[in-house]
């Protein structure tokens, strides 16, 4: 299992991602889920993956490869795509290939073609924008009412982010609220955890601002998860007991 949020506020993106990858109790791996492709001053693009392994490793070489287009004939990569939107179409048509060319075989092997993505970024100047794509190939956006989204282990993080994310917040404290949301999952599921990958990019820039791994004992990390948990036991004793029954 793993988890992953993407969250697009008025100044810019955040990504985080875990890497942790098990096939069983006695398979536990990391692997990076969180895979960057940029280009400083044309493209910073950001593909978060979730779901079987080996499905969403073929998507990602396929993108590097590149993929036929049927009406020009030529290929395409997340390079030469000339907008978001393309560039979220090409992703799509990625994800449908490895299907045409493995869903079969999965199926016979009763696997389930289990993936799906968070996509951001910027392309030549366009605006920021972020995306979810299904393992269908199809896809939806990130809006301004709910400037976030999740895949993978998304039920125990995604309080927090209900709680605390709004588009107009700041881009530093949208990836607070991201790392508590990680340390939340991570409590509540054993499938996902550390090293954290995380992004951020500005809204007009085409780089990355930051594109860093948190391992595991990072001071800041550890410090937010302390604080977190005290801040939440806080909460609990300063509400009064419930005035049903015998309560005193």
């Amino acid at each position: 299992m793993t988890y992953c949020c993407g969250i697009l506020v008025r100044d810019g993106l955040v990504m985080i991602a875990d890497t942790r990858t098990n096939a069983g109790l006695d398979n536990v791996s990391t692997f990076r889920k969180l895979h960057v492709f940029e280009e400083p001053g044309r493209h910073v693009l950001a593909l978060s993956t979730a779901g079987n392994l080996s499905i969403s490793q073929a998507v990602i070489s396929t993108l590097q490869e590149g993929l036929e287009n049927p009406e020009t004939g030529r290929k395409e990569t997340l390079s030469t795509c000339t907008s978001m939107f393309r560039a979220t179409q090409l992703v799509g048509a990625a994800v449908r290939h490895v299907h045409d060319l493995y869903g079969a075989g999965l199926k016979e092997a009763d696997i389930r073609f289990d993936v799906s993505f968070l996509f951001g970024g910027r392309v030549n100047g366009g605006r920021l924008r972020l995306f979810m794509i299904y393992a269908a190939g199809n896809f939806i956006e990130c809006t301004n009412d709910t400037p976030f989204l999740q895949i993978g282990e998304h039920k125990y993080g995604k309080p927090v982010l209900d709680r605390s994310i709004s588009y107009d917040m700041d881009l530093y404290d949208a990836l607070k609220s991201g790392l508590i949301s990680m340390d939340s999952t991570m409590r509540s599921n054993l499938g996902v955890g550390m090293p954290i990958d995380i992004l951020v990019t500005r809204r007009d820039a085409s780089e990355s601002e930051l594109n860093y791994r948190i391992e595991p004992g990072e001071p800041y990390f550890h410090d937010l998860r302390e604080r977190w948990s005290a801040a939440l036991r806080a909460a609990h004793n300063s509400i009064p007991r419930p005035p049903y029954g015998g309560a005193r």
